[in-house]
Order: C-alpha cells, then sequence, then structure tokens
C-alpha cells in the first residue's frame, strides 16, 4: 500500500494552533526542515509570527509585516517563535499541541497586552457572567 503525499502548504500553514486545553495558541506560519542523516529532510518545527509570515508575502508587504514585528517584539532577536514538532500531537482542521499556551511561550507580545492592557479594563474578564 502505498502512502498518500502530505501537502504542507495544505495541511500546516495558516492553520490555528491549539494547546492541549483546547486554547488557541498561534497560526502556523512557517515550517523548519532539517535535513537527516540518511539526507531526507524533516520537519522540525513550526514557526509563528511576523518574522515567519513576512517572507511569505510579496514584496512591500512582507517587508513591512516584518518591520512591524520588530519595532513591536519583545524580543532583540526579532525571530520566528518556534514550538517544536516533536510536540504536535495531532494536525486536523487545527494543529493540536502537547503543552499550554504559556508553557509553550510563542505570543509574548499578545500576553503582555492582554495582562496589562485588556485585563485591567473593567468588564474584560466577563465577571458579570
Amino acid at each position: 500500500m502505498t502512502e498518500e503525499p502530505f501537502d504542507l502548504r495544505l495541511r500546516l500553514l495558516d492553520r490555528q494552533v491549539v494547546d492541549r486545553d483546547g486554547g488557541l495558541v498561534c497560526k502556523v506560519d512557517d515550517v523548519e526542515f532539517d535535513r537527516g542523516p540518511d539526507g531526507t529532510w524533516h520537519v522540525v518545527a513550526l514557526l509563528s509570527g511576523p518574522q515567519a509570515l513576512g517572507p511569505r508575502l510579496p514584496g512591500r508587504l512582507g517587508r513591512w509585516v516584518m518591520a512591524v514585528g520588530r519595532r513591536l517584539s519583545l524580543h532583540p532577536d526579532a525571530a520566528p517563535r518556534r514550538i517544536p514538532f516533536e510536540r504536535v500531537t495531532d494536525i486536523g482542521s487545527a494543529v493540536s499541541v502537547d503543552r499550554t499556551r504559556d508553557q509553550l511561550g510563542v505570543a509574548a507580545l499578545e500576553d503582555w497586552v492582554r495582562e496589562h492592557v485588556i485585563d485591567p479594563i473593567p468588564g474584560s474578564r466577563h465577571e458579570s457572567e
């Protein structure tokens, strides 16, 4: 029986990453490969963030996304955020991983904005429910 080809663009790129608790983590913006000792290529990480998405976008738009990402980055290197592929537990309509969003640490800017800007707003935590 022959194995069905796996289309990375269709099955991974732009998919939502969901943590072990069902929480939204990020979107897959790119994929990192490494060549194994036998010469075959293997996915080693899912990449997320403007530094991963920018190179996929054409011309000025891609450069603009990367520049904005660098300006808003909490990390001086402004590298794409990585999720090691061994953390992936399922690939379906979303990509499931075996860690929580906090353990993965891929959305530092979003987490900072939520903690320092959104959470202090009265009613932002749905206390009335």
